[in-house]
């Protein structure tokens, strides 16, 4: 029980550290920004949260917390804007908000239960490894992506000593 207890909390921890990055980038670029791609092999910064926001919901909230299932994810992607940046951060919070609650709440019974999203078959454990995983590839993409339109360092370790060692 504690174990469980332990990866669920871990997991929040790992999964508002990512919302939080996200939306300090959101907040420093403007709005044409949010939807410029570098290049054709490229998304957006609102193609990426879209696509989040449809990935955690289809695996969290749909998948492990039992909610209907209305992704398109091609439509992610292929959007060029028609959300704000003020939408696409109440859309994301909601679903990082949703998200939390589902695996808050989740039981011993939906951590091991095996269920399908899209071609996989996972545990509940692994569809929250996914989305941890997941988010924090693209939490990293957004990142660069702002750091590389406004030339400077995002601060997110500012005032850690990560040189520390292990004692």
């Amino acid at each position: 029980m504690q174990l469980s207890t332990d990866f669920k909390e871990q997991s929040i921890y790992r999964i508002k550290e990512s919302h939080k990055r996200i939306i300090a980038c959101i907040d420093l670029l403007d709005e044409s920004q949010i939807w410029l791609k570098p290049n054709s092999a490229l998304n957006s910064m609102g193609n990426l949260v879209l696509h989040l926001c449809g990935n955690i919901t289809q695996y969290i909230i749909s998948t492990l917390g039992g909610a209907p299932d209305h992704r398109n994810r091609d439509a992610e992607f292929a959007a060029t804007g028609g959300k704000t940046k003020t939408e696409l951060k109440e859309m994301f919070n909601s679903v990082i908000e949703q998200s939390i609650e589902c695996i808050g709440n989740a039981s011993e019974l939906d951590l091991s239960a095996v269920k399908k999203v899209q071609v996989y078959e996972l545990t509940g454990v692994g569809i929250i490894i996914h989305v941890t995983e997941h988010l924090s590839y693209h939490t990293g993409q957004i990142a660069f992506l702002t750091k590389q339109l406004l030339e400077k360092d995002l601060g997110f370790y500012a005032g850690l000593d990560l040189n520390q060692k292990h004692p």
